[in-house]
């Protein structure tokens, strides 16, 4: 027996009360650019459910970009059918005669309240025809099969396959955030866990050559390609920063470098998010991994800028880091051999407690303003789609 669609459920979105209607429009549009290439599907957008309807099309490759969509938490493989007994005991026969197992459990929701049998009638009477003509087995507790019976008003669907999908909010209900960006491991885990919670993300990118090579771009580029299963269209806005980073090196004590450097950084993220309505500046910072992400040296960088400052993957440990990063095929990317500014210029006795008394004392030995001022003007904005 053929599926007839697919049924999306959206689990923590249907905590949203009187926002949900908006929600559920949200996800119903970007689930239809997500499946642009199929022109054939058709949708039922409810207020409970989303239903991607197949006409005849091969659901696996669907599922497969389904699942990556933030907002769905489920998706059963369903057959929809009419609202008449008969017709539900033969599609349940005929639709568990299909999997493996040995044992099965009926249940049912009667959300169509006109319908005249009760639910538990209808497993009453369901259960025993698949007992009746299977070598199947009750068990209430573990089954190895799941039939779910749900009649509603539309008419009544039938499944015995769920898969699970990303969960979270759909993708631009909580605005639009500047992700710093650097082409390691973190920041793509922290991009990812942002469009979780239904963030649009805008990415910066601090690049110095000749210092730093082109290859970066191009290994960013390939990162952002994968994350597009999230987000279907991504700004990358690569800042020139090789004379800001120089001119640090000139005037400062190379202890308090990638403290000045960063804050730099967030001097600019901050600037560009302000030009492009971002409602925050996130990053892949992670408690005391590096000289720069102790809470002391998190403080004192902090402190340049006003705006809100997110750190998705602040508590996660590294190798919870890359296990997020191989699930979503990141990692591979991220350890290809070409290092960052950040990277090729870290000084070998960074401060883990810096002072902000002490920083300012450097910072105000040159005009760092007029370089940022400059760096921004020059900003070259690529979109990967």
């Amino acid at each position: 027996m053929k599926y007839t669609s697919i049924m999306v459920r959206f689990g923590e979105l249907s905590t949203k009360g009187k926002n949900k209607k908006d929600f559920i429009r949200m996800l119903a549009d970007n689930i239809r650019h997500a499946l642009k290439e199929y022109p054939e599907l058709t949708y039922d957008v409810l207020y409970d459910h989303i239903y991607v309807n197949l006409n005849d099309l091969d659901y696996e490759p669907i599922v497969n970009i389904l699942k990556d969509i933030s907002g769905i938490q489920a998706l059963s493989l369903v057959v929809k059918i009419a609202s008449d007994i008969e017709v539900i005991k033969n599609t349940a026969l005929e639709l568990i005669k299909q999997e493996k197992g040995r044992t099965f459990k009926v249940t049912c929701k009667r959300g169509n309240k006109r319908f005249p049998i009760v639910s538990d009638d209808i497993i009453r009477m369901v259960a025993p025809v698949i007992l009746k003509n299977t070598n199947l087995k009750v068990d209430v507790h573990q089954p190895d099969i799941k039939l779910s019976i749900e009649v509603r008003d539309e008419g009544t669907y039938v499944f015995t396959k769920t898969i699970l999908a990303s969960g979270g909010y759909p993708i631009g209900v909580a605005g639009k955030v500047m992700m710093m960006l650097s082409g390691g491991i973190d920041s793509p885990v922290a991009s990812y866990l942002l469009m979780k919670r239904g963030v649009i993300l805008e990415c910066i990118h601090f690049a110095s050559p000749p210092y730093t090579s082109e290859a970066v771009i191009d290994k960013l580029k390939d990162i952002l390609k994968q994350l597009n299963k999230f987000q279907y269209s991504i700004k990358l806005h690569i800042v020139p920063f090789t004379k800001i980073q120089t001119k640090i090196y000139e005037v400062s004590d190379e202890s308090y470098a990638i403290t000045i450097m960063r804050r730099m950084m967030y001097r600019l993220a901050e600037k560009l998010a302000d030009k492009h309505k971002c409602l925050a500046v996130a990053n892949g910072e992670s408690i005391g991994q590096v000289a720069s992400q102790t809470l002391d040296s998190m403080r004192v960088i902090e402190e340049v800028v006003k705006i809100p400052v997110i750190r998705p993957v602040c508590v996660l440990d590294k190798l919870e880091i890359i296990k997020i990063a191989k699930q979503i095929k990141t990692y591979e990317i991220s350890i290809r051999p070409f290092e960052d500014c950040c990277t090729i210029f870290a000084p070998k006795n960074p401060k883990t407690k810096p002072r902000l008394h002490e920083v300012e004392f450097f910072e105000k030995k040159f005009d760092y303003e007029s370089l940022i001022d400059e760096a921004i003007a020059n900003v070259n904005t690529i979109t990967i789609s």
